[in-house]
């Protein structure tokens, strides 16, 4: 735009950039706030609660060093992702905090310290962890199939609003094939019961960050019986809008707080543990897989499989199936 004088000026795009003593236009006022809600929503929310949790103890971890975590010199966030791996902090994990890191630059205003980093100590760190790592034997957690989770459900006795909620959130956990992180963002206008099963809307998840939206569907079922087990929930839940599933407190009853991813991992593995499993070998990712192994067992097609898990690429898929069909028709089963 030009000044009184005819001379061309830069228009501010932020409020930090308006001069001090100088009034912002109500249309550009608006037109600023527009766009720092446009970036807000640029991250799902389950990633910026992830960043920010992350953010919170890469400082407090500088904090106790005496070190500067904002803005962060390289050697710093190269230490702090050694620290993470000599914690044994998985590889995912290590590369989200320092995709926190950067975040949290960014909105400061400031450089992300991976690119001012000409020496690469960031980038050649991460790539000897991950090297590391992959020497590792890894241990995943072990699938719950069916029959195993129908003996967890019954374990969870009772007609308390705590008893009633754990059995919906396994039965569905397994027959919607959900991630943690997606069971506790569930909503109740996500959900839509039919005379077949259910509807369920999934807003954002792990393969779905720009929030596009899918939907899948969740049969009544004869043995979880998801459907009976989520009406049982809804009658002592309401009608409210707002999360799907409620936390309890320490008495056992019910908030109007969501619960935490967490949450839901210990909630498989203590019922995981009254019936005999090992804990340890158990986690929330354990339904997902359960549901995933017992499809390929049962025949399933890739692309139903995919309905559901919304997998992206079919390669994890083809690991189910292998896996479940691993001693099927043996080359050495006619003469071991």
């Amino acid at each position: 735009m030009a000044d009184s004088n005819g001379m061309i000026v830069e228009v501010p795009i932020d409020e930090g950039a308006v001069p001090l003593g100088q009034t912002i236009p109500p249309q550009l006022a608006a037109e600023i706030e527009a766009a720092r809600s446009y970036r807000a929503r640029s991250k799902a929310a389950n990633t910026v609660r992830a960043y920010d949790s992350d953010w919170r103890q890469f400082e407090e971890w500088c904090w106790t060093r005496a070190l500067e975590p904002m803005p962060a010199i390289p050697e710093v966030v190269a230490t702090w992702l050694a620290s993470l791996a000599q914690a044994g902090r998985a590889d995912s994990t290590i590369g989200r905090n320092l995709a926190a890191i950067a975040w949290h630059h960014r909105q400061a205003g400031h450089v992300a310290p991976q690119h001012r980093d000409p020496r690469d100590v960031i980038a050649d760190t991460l790539a000897g962890i991950r090297r590391e790592q992959r020497a590792r034997p890894t241990r995943k957690k072990s699938a719950i199939l069916a029959v195993d989770l129908a003996r967890m459900i019954a374990a969870a006795e009772g007609s308390s609003p705590r008893a009633i909620r754990d059995r919906a959130v396994m039965a569905l956990g397994l027959a919607a094939a959900l991630r943690r992180s997606e069971l506790v963002a569930l909503q109740l206008a996500d959900l839509e019961l039919v005379r077949e099963g259910l509807k369920l809307t999934i807003r954002h998840s792990k393969t779905d960050q720009e929030g596009e939206g899918q939907v899948i569907a969740v049969p009544s079922g004869k043995v979880l019986k998801p459907g009976l087990r989520l009406n049982e929930w809804l009658s002592v839940r309401g009608g409210e809008a707002g999360p799907l599933f409620y936390r309890t407190d320490a008495q056992g009853l019910m908030t109007k707080e969501p619960m935490s991813d967490r949450s839901v991992a210990r909630l498989i593995q203590r019922y995981a543990r009254k019936v005999g499993l090992d804990p340890s070998a158990i986690g929330a990712h354990s339904l997902r897989s359960g549901f995933l192994t017992e499809a390929a067992k049962a025949g399933a097609s890739l692309p139903k499989m995919q309905e559901v898990s919304r997998q992206k690429k079919v390669e994890v898929l083809l690991g189910y199936v292998r896996d479940a069909a691993l001693f099927d028709n043996h080359a050495g089963q006619s003469f071991l």
